[in-house]
């Protein structure tokens, strides 16, 4: 490994550590990924694909509040999914 050091945005530091803590990461390895993907040095370690892990957190983000106890039912994801797909459908 070369130690780098680099400037970055406020911005771009919370996005990093948002997304190291959300992937049980360390910062340094998601630059390395980000770097290997932008400059097309793909890293074998990496098997992350960028579009789905963004789909699936907007969709975890859209998803109602959990009912007061805390719980969720597969009857009430299945209900929030069918009416998000009549939404669209429409």
């Amino acid at each position: 490994m070369v130690r780098k050091q680099i400037y970055i945005e406020e911005r771009q530091e919370s996005l990093l550590k948002r997304q190291a803590r959300i992937r049980h990461a360390s910062e340094a390895e998601l630059i390395r990924e980000a770097i290997d993907l932008q400059l097309g040095g793909r890293s074998a370690t990496s098997t992350c694909d960028d579009g789905a892990w963004r789909e699936a957190m907007n969709f975890i983000e859209g998803m109602p509040p959990a009912p007061s106890q805390g719980r969720w039912t597969r009857e009430d994801l299945y209900e929030e999914r069918l009416s998000r797909l009549d939404t669209r459908s429409h």
